[in-house]
């Protein structure tokens, strides 16, 4: 006798907001994982309730039902989700490995379909095996903590889209700037002074900012 819930086609339907035409269509394109056959009968759990969930997130995003096919392919087969979106792993930061319990401890009562999909749309997640991969520890670590000083976990990955596209404007700038009077090569040697220059800019807009307060 299994403690987990499980729910026939339509119940789940209706829990997840869809008709049961939608949830088979789902299953036909594999975006959700077969169910438990118990003779005639399909049994689905909390696992496939989460996913059609975040499909309806993802969706609500503007990701189309072929992207989120290879997503839940990517997670279903222990692909790295990173890979399927076309973002490069960093070569400086330390990946987390984590379980489904760990991300929702780090978390608490944030880990919702929304801030999932959020989080796979910025490459901050991926998976392998059974484990979730966070791309950054240092990312990870800033967003939990300002999670626990109360900021909602979605207004911190919203934040972390905004800077994503100002910190691209500035590579783009420093590597074209290096890229005129050197090689590929300086490139990478000189990576910690572009690292340097944001953090002390930065500090120095947060002195302004803090400023402009007093």
């Amino acid at each position: 006798m299994t403690d987990k819930r499980e729910y026939r086609m339509e119940e789940l339907a209706r829990l997840a907001g869809i008709t049961v035409r939608t949830l088979r269509f789902y299953r036909e394109r594999k975006l959700i994982p077969p169910p438990r056959r118990e003779g005639r009968i399909a049994w689905y759990d909390d696992h496939h309730l989460a996913r059609l969930r975040t499909i309806a997130a993802l969706l609500e995003r503007g990701h189309t039902l072929t992207g989120i096919a290879e997503l839940a392919e990517a997670l279903d087969h222990g692909r790295d989700v990173a890979d399927v979106l076309g973002v490069t792993p960093p070569t400086e930061e330390e990946p987390v490995r984590l379980t489904p319990e760990e991300l929702a401890a780090r978390f608490e009562g944030e880990v919702t379909p929304e801030n999932l999909a959020a989080a796979l749309e910025l490459g901050y997640l991926g998976t392998d095996g059974d484990e979730i991969v966070h791309i950054s520890r240092r990312l990870l670590d800033v967003s939990s903590e300002l999670v626990r000083e109360g900021i909602p976990l979605g207004e911190v990955l919203a934040a972390g889209k905004r800077v994503r596209e100002h910190v691209d404007d500035l590579a783009e700038m420093f590597a074209d700037l290096v890229l005129h009077h050197a090689t590929e090569p300086d490139l990478h040697r000189l990576r910690p002074l572009a690292r340097s220059v944001v953090e002390a800019e930065l500090s120095l807009a947060l002195d302004r900012r803090l400023r402009k307060r007093d």
